[in-house]
Order: C-alpha cells, then structure tokens, then sequence
C-alpha cells in the first residue's frame, strides 16, 4: 500500500462557527457533533477566533480510492505506530483517510510503515 507524504504542517482546532473558514484553501477538513466543531487545516491557515488550538503535526495520506468494502487498513496503520507509542489522529474524506502524528514523531511513524512494507511516497 502506498501512502503519500503531505509537506504541510496542521493545526487540528476546536472553533466556535465557520464564518471565518476559508473552504478554497487546499487543507480543511471541519467535523461537527452534537458536542463540537473541529476544523484540521494548515497552520498558517487557521482562524483567529478559535476555542482551542494544537499546532505540530504532520500527514500522510493513504494513496488511491479506497473501497468503502476495504476493511482493516486504518488498524494495521493504528497498530503499527502504536507499538511504537506514536499516537495519530486521523481525518477521513470519501476517496481515503489521512493520518496526522505530531512533527517530533513524524520521520520515526513514516520510518517504522515502511520497514512493515508500506510504500512511502
């Protein structure tokens, strides 16, 4: 399986509404519950009003359309990283899922997926 390095750095934010949103950037994925709105977008990207803010992290993103009949590909990522204690926070879109791990441990989860035999891109 071939994942695809995004040269980005995210912010993943808990905001308040989406009118400062800008929808034409390349990076915005906004998720909203009963309990929340989260937006993940670039860092220099995010809104100046936001309830809460984490900078640092990077992403790679899953190659390819991914069948919603795929089973098991975001565990065998998940569990990879985390016997490495590299925790991930994960966006899925449509076509295929990306994951984000904080910058510090961003060469050593891309490093640990491909010794496992994921091609990194």
């Amino acid at each position: 399986m071939k994942l695809k390095k995004i040269q980005q750095d995210f912010s993943i934010c808990m905001i308040a509404d989406v009118s400062e949103l800008d929808l034409t950037k390349q990076f915005c994925f906004v998720g909203k519950t009963d309990e929340e709105l989260s937006l993940v977008c670039a860092e220099e990207d995010v809104p100046e009003h936001t309830l809460r803010r984490e900078d640092g992290w990077k992403a790679f993103r899953i190659e390819g359309e991914l069948d919603f009949s795929l089973i098991g590909i975001l565990a065998g990522i998940s569990v990879l990283l985390a016997e490495q204690k590299i925790g991930i926070f994960v966006v899925s879109t449509y076509r295929t899922d990306y994951v984000l791990v904080k910058k510090e441990q961003y060469q050593q989860a891309l490093e640990t997926l491909a010794g496992a035999g994921y091609e990194v891109v």
